[in-house]
């Protein structure tokens, strides 16, 4: 909820001076995808970066090889399997309402 009025309250002040916006990770499920459209409005346009998980995991463990934090194998397989059992949802519903490009 506090990102989403964050989100609205940001957009709502910037409507005179742009043409659109475009929200990085965001809807992460279908709640916050209804959330977004009963509080803010219908998206005209979603995108989906579509790439397998092999190109996905690797991006991740190149992302800072040098931290001490940085994320172990089975870790990064974990976080993509759940990013696709979450988003899968998400994906249809922007697929019938025809507002889903996938990239």
């Amino acid at each position: 909820g506090i990102v989403l009025e964050l989100l609205k309250e940001a957009m709502f002040s910037k409507l005179g001076d742009t043409k659109g916006f475009l929200i990085d990770g965001f809807p992460r499920d279908l709640k916050e995808a209804e959330e977004f459209e009963s509080k803010i409005g219908e998206p005209k346009l979603v995108f989906c970066l579509d790439c397998s998980a092999a190109t996905m995991s690797n991006h991740l463990l190149m992302r800072n090889p040098s931290s001490q934090h940085s994320d172990s194998a089975e870790t990064i397989k974990e976080g993509i399997e759940s990013y696709y059992e979450a988003s899968k949802p998400v994906i249809a519903y922007y697929e019938r309402k025809t507002r889903l490009c996938k990239v």
